[in-house]
């Protein structure tokens, strides 16, 4: 695992609404990828941690009224770990096809902020972060992969 630099790590979080529920047919294949992705995610140069329950994601967790909305939760040593999980590994097929299992979000789904090395982030604070991007746009504490933000200093 490459060291975070300056003492802080990646937090970010994004959030899905289903097309249909996780035991339907046309998300099987959403649902035969999870243990795969998320066990290449957990071995991926860069990974921290994910949120996750006893069965190894976190499809499970309701943090939304709304029960067809799933989160993912995760920490990563840099962007550019972060960004090769996502864009270049065996996530990227899933990625492609995700259009057939989620709505298309019309608001900011995703957010990324720093934490210092170590640091759990709660879904609570996760949601803080993504409210603040819907509501102000990329800042130095909630910003996306396209509007990244530097790596603060850490004294």
């Amino acid at each position: 695992m490459t060291p975070p630099a300056g003492g802080v790590e990646l937090a970010q979080v994004n959030v899905a609404r289903l097309r249909q529920p996780l035991d339907h047919p046309d998300t099987a294949d959403f649902v035969a990828g999870l243990e795969p992705v998320n066990a290449l995610a957990d071995a991926s140069p860069g990974f921290v941690w994910r949120l996750q329950t006893d069965e190894g994601d976190a499809t499970a967790l309701r943090v939304f009224p709304d029960d067809q909305v799933i989160v993912n939760l995760s920490v990563w040593t840099s962007v550019d770990a972060l960004r090769d999980f996502v864009y270049r590994s065996a996530h990227t097929p899933f990625l492609r096809r995700r259009r057939e299992w989620f709505q298309r979000p019309d608001e900011a789904h995703l957010v990324c902020w720093w934490v210092p090395a170590g640091h759990v982030p709660t879904v609570g604070e996760a949601l803080d972060r993504l409210a603040a991007v819907r509501r102000d746009g990329a800042s130095e504490g909630a910003f996306t992969l396209r509007d990244r933000r530097p790596v603060p200093s850490v004294n």
